[in-house]
C-alpha cells in the first residue's frame, strides 16, 4: 500500500508541471499587459518597462516557467500583482476553507440524494418510481449551475425570504449554493448507482443469498450495494474534484469569497501569480482526492489489487 501511494504521488509531479505550463501559456495569450495595469494608464513607457522587469515578464517563457517551479517547490507561489501579498496568504486566508466547505457539502448532498434515488430506481426497475427518478435525474443534468442558482435565489430568497441572497458563514448561507452544486452530481450518482446495482442484482451470489432466505434489505444494502459502490466511488471522486474547480460560477452567483471568485477576479486583473497558484492548489487537491478514491477500492473490496 505504501509503495503504491509513493508511486502515485511521484506520478503526479509531471501532471502538476503540465498544469503550470498550460496556465502560464494561457495567461500570456490573454490580451492586456499586467505591467501597464499596475503602473496605470497614464504611466510613462519607462515606468511600465521597470514594472515588467520587476515582475520578470521580460524573461523568456521557459525561464519564467522554471523560476515558478523552483519557487513552488519551496512553497513560494509568488506575490499578488494587485495586492502585493503572498499568493499562499491570498488563497489560504479563508478562501481555501470556504471553497472546500462548499465542495464537501455539495458532494455529501449529491451522495445522499444520488444513492437513495439510484437504489430505489434499481430495486423498482421499470416502475413509475424508476421512470420518475430517471426523468428528474435527466432534468438535473440538463440545468446549468448559474441558471439553477439564480432561480433558487429568486424563489427561496427574494420571494419567500427563507435564505440569504448572498454570502457565507451560517448554515442558511450554505443551503442554496450546496443545492446548486450538488444537483448535477446527484443526478450522475443516481444514474450510475442504478446501472451498477442492476448489474450486481443479477449476479449468482445475490440469487443464492435470496434462496437462503436472507432478508431483502440485507441482500440490497449489504451484498448488492457494497459491490456496486466501486464505480459510484469513482464518480464521487471525480465529482468532488470538479466541484473544487467548478465552484467558480456558484461562488460568483452567490457572492461567496472562495477560490473560484478569487481566480475570476485575478483573471480580470491579469494577476498571473494568483491564477497560477489557485489552479495549482486546486490541481493538487484533485490529485489527492483521486488517490484516496483509488485506495478506497481496496477498502470496499479486498480482492482489488493496487498496482
Amino acid at each position: 500500500m505504501l509503495v503504491y501511494i509513493v508511486r502515485r504521488i511521484l506520478q503526479t509531479i509531471p501532471v502538476l508541471m503540465g498544469v503550470v505550463l498550460v496556465v502560464l501559456l494561457l495567461m500570456h495569450l490573454i490580451p492586456g499587459d499586467p505591467a501597464q495595469i499596475i503602473a496605470g494608464e497614464s504611466a510613462s513607457p519607462e515606468r511600465v518597462e521597470q514594472m515588467r522587469e520587476r515582475l520578470g515578464l521580460n524573461d523568456p517563457l521557459h525561464i519564467q516557467y522554471l523560476k515558478y517551479l523552483g519557487n513552488a517547490v519551496r512553497g513560494d507561489l509568488g506575490e499578488s500583482i494587485r495586492s502585493g501579498r503572498p499568493v499562499t496568504e491570498e488563497i489560504f486566508n479563508s478562501r481555501f476553507r470556504t471553497t472546500v466547505e462548499l465542495a464537501v457539502i455539495g458532494t455529501l448532498l449529491s451522495i445522499f440524494i444520488g444513492l437513495i434515488a439510484g437504489i430505489i430506481s434499481a430495486v423498482k426497475r421499470y416502475s413509475v418510481w424508476d421512470v420518475s427518478v430517471m426523468l428528474i435525474a435527466l432534468f438535473g443534468l440538463s440545468m446549468p449551475n448559474f441558471w439553477l442558482g439564480i432561480m433558487l435565489i429568486l424563489w427561496f430568497s427574494v420571494n419567500l425570504g427563507w435564505f440569504p441572497v448572498a454570502g457565507w458563514g451560517t448554515w442558511q448561507h450554505m443551503v442554496l449554493p450546496a443545492i446548486t452544486l450538488g444537483t448535477a452530481g446527484a443526478a450522475i450518482i443516481a444514474r450510475m448507482t442504478r446501472s451498477s446495482m442492476l448489474e450486481v442484482i443479477n449476479q449468482d451470489y445475490i440469487r443464492t443469498a435470496r434462496a437462503k432466505g436472507v432478508k431483502e434489505a440485507v441482500v440490497i444494502y449489504k451484498h448488492a450495494l457494497r459491490n456496486a459502490l466501486i464505480p459510484v466511488v469513482t464518480v464521487v471522486g471525480l465529482q468532488f474534484g470538479s466541484l473544487l474547480g467548478g465552484a467558480v460560477l456558484t461562488e460568483v452567483v452567490f457572492a461567496i469569497n472562495g477560490m473560484g471568485r478569487l481566480i475570476v477576479d485575478a483573471i480580470y486583473a491579469r494577476d498571473f501569480p494568483v491564477v497560477q497558484g489557485t489552479v495549482l492548489v486546486a490541481s493538487v487537491l484533485f490529485v489527492l482526492v483521486n488517490l484516496l478514491v483509488d485506495i478506497s477500492y481496496r477498502l470496499l473490496n479486498k480482492r482489488v489489487e493496487l498496482n
